[in-house]
């Protein structure tokens, strides 16, 4: 038989409420036991910060292969391309300031590449040779003297004693008399035609086949026609003799034809 203290609603057997006031009631808060742990009706407990945690995990983890796998992609690629051409120091228009700046086939202006208006044409080169001078132009013709040692180019003009020998064509010295000496390369003869002048065609027409290098003996009034070295077709009238030995000088009416 058990006995109860008065005013007791409940008897404790193991440390456990029998009977009385239910769990969590005034009366067993009263006794000095405390109250059980419980859950508000309709709610269970979170665990919104594990997947929180667990998410973050993952999305670290995802990112850091995304990440590896760009950079040895990165790396790879850039082993693979080829090495960039060299450029050029002189700038080149592209194909569009090509075809506006190009002169047209027909010889037309293209467009300017400023769009302001159109270039002009290409100037035209020509290539012909200049024209040559008739072979009866006058190249010089006028008095010359020529003095002993004083062998004049008669190629030059005026004819002027060269100081290169080889370009001396015609010398005068004594030799009992006024002689006139073709000198290197140049040949001449006396004229014996008709009692005028020889012109151009005169001379032309006997001095390649007639014309020596022998010297020629003067006299007032002789004409001779000739050739100088370099080929010019020329008319020497003797005007005047004068002096002897080294003071010999003869003086001429000179045309020299060729251009």
């Amino acid at each position: 038989m058990s006995s109860h203290e008065p005013g007791q609603g409940w008897t404790q057997q193991h440390g456990q409420p029998q009977q009385g006031y239910p769990q969590g009631g005034p009366g067993y808060a009263a006794y000095g036991a405390p109250p059980p742990p419980s859950t508000p009706p309709g709610r269970q407990p979170s665990h919104r910060g594990a997947w929180i945690g667990a998410g973050a995990t993952l999305v670290a983890a995802v990112i850091g292969v995304v990440g590896t796998y760009l950079v040895n992609t990165s790396d790879k690629e850039s082993e693979a391309a080829p090495a960039p051409a060299p450029t050029s120091a002189t700038p080149t228009p592209d194909d569009g300031q090509a075809a506006e700046n190009t002169p047209g086939t027909d010889g037309t202006s293209g467009t300017d590449a400023s769009g302001g208006g159109t270039t002009a044409p290409a100037a035209q080169v020509t290539t012909s040779a200049p024209p040559t001078a008739p072979p009866d132009t006058v190249h010089w013709q006028g008095t010359l003297v020529i003095a002993y040692a004083d062998d004049k180019d008669l190629d030059a003009a005026p004819p002027v004693v060269s100081e290169i020998n080889s370009d001396n064509d015609f010398a005068v010295y004594p030799f009992g008399d006024h002689m006139l000496r073709p000198d290197n390369g140049s040949r001449a003869l006396v004229w014996k035609g008709a009692a005028k002048v020889p012109a151009y065609g005169d001379c032309a027409g006997v001095v390649d086949t007639q014309a020596t290098s022998n010297d020629i003996e003067m006299k007032t009034g002789l004409t001779v026609c000739g050739r100088t070295g370099e080929g010019r077709l020329l008319r020497m009238t003797v005007k005047e003799l004068s002096g002897l030995a080294s003071d010999t000088a003869a003086t001429f009416d000179v045309v020299v034809w060729g251009g």
